[in-house]
């Protein structure tokens, strides 16, 4: 099983790996390696069985995830305090429902306004049925520091933690401007790390001395790192594939400041593959009992 940590200065307790759940919801203009379709109910149900078996219970989803929300909502009833749940706002996705698997059709819209964002968390908490959300996140659409500065989204959901209806707040950015920001001003950073770019290594430099939540994202670039080799052979993509994901574990939790990472998938065994690396990434580091 997974082991927990606290997110940060906040008193939430998260699994060191969380699921993604951008696939419970979303198959259109997504940036994945291959076409997929929405999970049934049973199939979404017994991945999240599978995650809280192996120990994760941090669910990452937003509004930009097409139904996503609204299928955790159904699919949790009973369970909501067996999870923690991340959820965003500033992004909606419109699907495109005349179109099941394209890959390019769909439209986001943003809106960073006090008023927008307030009114998405209040759906949010219609759409997941629940009386609070743990993290609430700004989902960045590039321009981080304009939104932080010009837009207060910071100061808005600081407001909404202030109510009670959220938890936790940050944003999930998309630029190192940004992520420094978020680093010494909320309460999570959600952002992706790559050891090669000082900018990242700079970032976890900050994160360490202002140690707010740092959840990565895309850990394996939105799964292009673990596409097939189509000259290869199967059993030789395989091992290839499990060596990425534990060098990636290792590297990403050699990192201290590092709380947790999303993983997206709708396969039981690709979850447990990315388990047993997380485990012994977190064992190369020191970081288990």
């Amino acid at each position: 099983m997974l082991p927990q940590t606290l997110l940060g200065k906040t008193d939430i307790r998260i699994s060191r790996l969380g699921l993604g759940t951008v696939k419970f919801g979303r198959n259109q203009s997504v940036k994945y390696p291959d076409a997929f379709e929405l999970p049934s109910d049973a199939d979404a149900r017994q991945l999240l069985h599978c995650a809280r078996d192996y120990g994760i219970n941090l669910l990452d989803t937003a509004p930009a995830y097409g139904v996503s929300e609204e299928r955790l909502g159904y699919l949790l009833r009973g369970e909501r305090k067996d999870w923690v749940i991340c959820t965003k706002a500033g992004e909606e996705f419109s699907r495109d429902y005349n179109n099941d698997l394209g890959q390019n059709t769909g439209k986001s819209n943003f809106d960073f306004e006090a008023t927008a964002l307030r009114k998405s968390v209040e759906r949010s908490l219609r759409r997941l049925r629940t009386d609070y959300l743990d993290i609430v996140l700004i989902h960045s659409d590039g321009n981080d520091a304009h939104l932080i500065h010009h837009h207060q989204v910071l100061h808005t959901l600081s407001e909404l933690r202030r109510a009670g209806w959220i938890r936790a707040f940050g944003m999930s950015t998309k630029t190192l401007e940004g992520s420094l920001i978020c680093a010494e001003q909320a309460d999570v950073v959600m952002a992706t790390f790559d050891p090669a770019q000082e900018s990242d290594l700079a970032l976890m430099q900050s994160c360490s001395t202002h140690k707010p939540g740092l959840l990565l994202k895309k850990i394996f670039n939105s799964g292009h790192l673990l596409a097939d080799d189509p000259l290869c052979p199967k059993e030789k993509n395989s091992k290839s594939i499990n060596a990425i994901i534990e060098q990636q574990m290792a590297v990403i939790f050699a990192q201290s400041a590092v709380n947790s990472a999303i993983i997206g998938t709708l396969n039981c065994q690709h979850l447990r593959t990315n388990v047993q690396c997380a485990l012994l990434g977190l064992a190369e580091n020191g970081l288990l009992a």
